[in-house]
């Protein structure tokens, strides 16, 4: 998996290897789905304080569509927590989801065939 780091703020340029290290460890049970991972940090308001640091997280993969979530908090670390653990949620519930035999489209074509075999 890439891991791409983005940020304008010249205060968070020391968070781009807790962000990288972040990222690998948060993903590294999910790391199959994704290819690739960007994250940009961005200070929303400047240096006038309050919620106002932004995290941005963009997964790509081969398969599927690209995911972005994004996150606000009062510093980077919390925003960065928070947005990779929303994606983690997210990359998980699509996996269910696809694997759920029952969405497929044909099985239940099937089913009812056989039920109304049955009957």
């Amino acid at each position: 998996m890439q891991v791409q780091i983005e940020t304008r703020d010249p205060r968070s340029a020391e968070y781009r290897d807790l962000a990288e290290h972040r990222v690998r460890f948060v993903m590294r049970r999910l790391a199959w789905m994704v290819s690739r991972a960007q994250v940009q940090l961005s200070d929303v308001n400047g240096p006038r304080g309050g919620l106002d640091k932004r995290c941005q997280v963009m997964l790509k993969s081969d398969g599927r569509s690209v995911l972005v979530i994004s996150s606000t908090a009062s510093d980077w670390r919390a925003a960065l927590d928070t947005a990779l653990a929303r994606a983690a949620r997210l990359l998980v519930r699509a996996w269910r989801r696809d694997r759920d035999p029952s969405r497929m489209r044909g099985n239940k074509l099937r089913i009812s065939r056989q039920l109304a075999a049955v009957n």
